[in-house]
């Protein structure tokens, strides 16, 4: 996913209760599933500015020189200004674009 079009906020904002837990019913369980989301968004994001910032590495052995990169600098920065993945997750809860379920429901239903 293009986390860079994101609709969700760079800063933490109030959210009602009532309209995070009215899809699931468990206040505990939208928050896990958020938190799960947000790993998953977390470890994607990561492997992405690695990918980018491994162009510009250098394998010198000499520890005292230090190269910055104008690029490279850009680039950190921009991955700093976007929203954190917790709000990403949020985000993609509020607006259904997650997809959960819960096999212990899905067990109950069946008996």
């Amino acid at each position: 996913m293009d986390y860079k079009k994101s609709t969700a906020p760079t800063n933490t904002i109030v959210r009602n209760m009532v309209d995070l837990w009215k899809d699931t019913g468990n206040v505990y369980e939208t928050v896990a599933i958020i938190g799960k989301r947000s790993n998953q968004i977390s470890v994607e994001i990561k492997n992405e500015l690695s990918k980018k910032l491994q162009e510009f590495a250098s394998y010198s052995d000499n520890l005292e020189e230090v190269f910055e990169n104008r690029e490279q600098i850009e680039i950190s920065r921009f991955y700093e200004k976007m929203p954190k993945p917790t709000l990403i997750a949020t985000q993609e809860f509020i607006d259904g674009k997650i997809y959960y379920r819960n096999p212990a429901k899905e067990k109950d239903k069946m008996e």
